[in-house]
């Protein structure tokens, strides 16, 4: 029996400005990661400066993995986050790696391949919505700058709260709501034209970094998300600003 509930989740969902049926938007930003995945951590340099290295490390600096600890890093296909945990536990490393686009786990195992990182990484297809784990399967569960692409975001936190092990942590990096209006304002523009100008050079793809930007923009904003979370069953929930708010790092506990 599942830990949670059945759940009727909406009816439409965001897909950029658009509203779209909830039946079809996976189906659509798999589209997007397949045609940006060759590109992707490129790109991610790009447009953010590097700092989204900085991040990523922040985020793995609060997680603080332990050797001998069950990971699961959802949407991380490329291998970014799944990566740092295993340097951070070493000979007993245990992280599976979840994202539903097939060309983006391929590109994360290609460069674990290249890192000469063969041990203590499963690459698995799936679906934040409909994780293929039993439930209390993982110490821990990270997700970055994945969560504003699924379809239904509470189904996916109710998820991530069933597959946590009593005592589980649950990590979020997103992009978030940015707290300084003049920075606001200078991010907004900046992203909005830089994104899709980036994604036309570089990834020969403008749409999808269009739909990006747009869906930085939908993605709900601190205290929502941290509320949402609640409901989903968390305990101890909390967030962290970074960059004035550009990205967030919300973590709670499955108590």
């Amino acid at each position: 029996m599942s830990d949670t509930p059945d759940y009727d989740g909406p009816q439409s969902a965001s897909f950029g400005y658009r509203d779209v049926p909830a039946s079809e938007k996976a189906g659509m930003v798999r589209q997007v990661f397949e045609s940006v995945a060759p590109r992707y951590d490129l790109m991610n340099d790009l447009m953010s400066g590097g700092v989204h290295r900085l991040w990523k490390n922040a985020l793995i600096d609060v997680v603080n993995p332990r050797p001998g600890e069950k990971f699961l890093d959802v949407a991380g296909g490329t291998g970014d986050i799944a990566f740092r945990i295993v340097k951070k536990q070493g000979d007993r490393a245990d992280v599976t790696v979840c994202d539903i686009n097939a060309a983006m786990l391929s590109v994360g195992r290609d460069r674990a391949v290249d890192r000469g990182l063969l041990q203590g990484l499963t690459w698995t297809t799936g679906d934040a919505e409909s994780l293929p784990f039993p439930d209390r399967s993982f110490d821990g569960y990270t997700i970055a700058f994945g969560l504003r692409n699924v379809t239904d975001i509470d189904k996916a936190l109710r998820e991530a709260f069933r597959v946590l092990k009593p005592s589980g942590r649950f990590y979020c990096l997103e992009f978030s709501k940015v707290t300084s209006a003049p920075m606001a304002r200078a991010y907004d523009s900046y992203s909005e034209r830089a994104l899709p100008f980036f994604g036309r050079i570089i990834a020969r793809d403008a749409e999808s970094y269009r739909y990006l930007h747009e869906s930085i923009r939908r993605f709900p904003p601190q205290h929502e998300l941290a509320d949402r979370m609640k409901t989903a069953g968390f305990g101890n929930v909390a967030w962290r600003n970074m960059t004035m708010g550009v990205v967030a790092l919300h973590s709670g506990w499955r108590l």
